[in-house]
């Protein structure tokens, strides 16, 4: 059966919330509803031990509007994300925070952004924020690091309130800890129409927060990851092979002179001591192994990215005059 078209979905990922789900639940309903949306909450549980499961069961009998998808384990934010993506049916998808520190009263906004003004995705900033000066200090280091590599000026690349059309969830594969960085994978993707929107950001009403600092940590070896993804993910060679090319032509050109200047020394009956003797000439040896370690880690990487399920997955944003398109992809396939 074909799933409903609807006007939105709000994909809410979880790990141990139970207390606020109800609440977060009735906001939702109550704005949606007010605005006249046709409207799913999907609620995925990353595997939480406090009973989180059965509240949403109780709030899915109760609203048809509610689904929900349980992982057996905790596997972290962004598997959450990218299975609410991929059962999302919206036309505009919304991410929030189970926690209540994401305002529902953003949506009409955020999805007034992505229909009006034709954003693909829009990000809240939450430029005012109740959280202690130990998360604060490090996010807006981090949040500035991640702007000048990136390109991408936002100001809060974190934060859990966002609005996507729904090609763009549709079109990204959010993994291992890139959440952070859906703007990034949105961006390599195609949709460059990327906006922010001041948000509001609420004290915790319940719990406690389930991220500390090493998730700083964490992220700008994920901004290097994704950094490298982006630029070089299917044309490795491009850097590991510029890179050992120019480390090899280093190395021989510095044993090239060595060695004439031996030469040289020798043809006009100067004594020379032996080459071997020379430190330039072990660091000359070295650059040109090295050299040639990057430069077979860029060949070996085109072979695995030649082999790769997507290396030719490019998305098609339209079609002109195709009317034989079916039977040209049979004959070309």
């Amino acid at each position: 059966m074909a799933k409903q078209k609807l006007d939105l979905s709000v994909v809410s990922p979880l790990y141990n919330e139970r207390e606020s789900l109800p609440e977060l639940t009735e906001w939702i309903r109550r704005v949606c509803e007010k605005e006249g949306y046709a409207y799913e909450i999907i609620f995925v549980d990353d595997g939480s031990n406090d009973g989180s499961w059965q509240v949403i069961e109780d709030l899915a009998a109760r609203y048809p509007e509610v689904r929900g998808i349980r992982f057996q384990r905790n596997y972290g934010k962004s598997p959450a994300l990218h299975v609410g993506f991929q059962m999302a049916s919206g036309e505009v998808v919304i991410t929030m925070d189970a926690d209540l520190q994401d305002s529902p009263d953003e949506i009409p906004e955020l999805v007034r952004m992505i229909r009006e003004e034709g954003y693909d995705m829009v990000s809240g900033w939450k430029k005012k924020r109740y959280d202690p000066i130990s998360k604060t200090v490090p996010s807006k280091f981090f949040n500035l690091t991640a702007r000048m590599v990136t390109g991408i000026k936002l100001h809060d690349f974190n934060c859990g309130l966002k609005a996507y059309r729904r090609e763009v969830v549709k079109s990204i594969e959010v993994y291992g800890e890139m959440h952070r960085y859906i703007p990034v994978l949105a961006k390599q993707a195609g949709f460059r129409k990327i906006g922010e929107k001041v948000v509001q950001h609420r004290k915790r009403k319940y719990g406690v927060t389930k991220f500390g600092l090493s998730r700083f940590i964490k992220g700008y070896l994920d901004l290097i990851s994704v950094t490298f993804i982006t630029k070089f993910g299917k044309r490795p060679m491009h850097l590991f092979g510029s890179l050992g090319s120019l480390m090899f032509l280093v190395g021989f050109l510095a044993a090239l002179w060595l060695g004439i200047r031996k030469l040289w020394f020798l043809n006009h009956g100067i004594p020379a001591p032996l080459v071997t003797t020379s430190p330039y000439f072990y660091l000359s040896l070295t650059a040109m192994i090295l050299g040639t370690q990057l430069f077979m880690a860029g060949f070996l990487g085109e072979l695995v990215s030649r082999s790769s399920s997507d290396r030719n997955r490019y998305l098609v944003e339209k079609k002109l005059n195709f009317p034989r398109e079916k039977e040209v992809i049979k004959q070309v396939l």
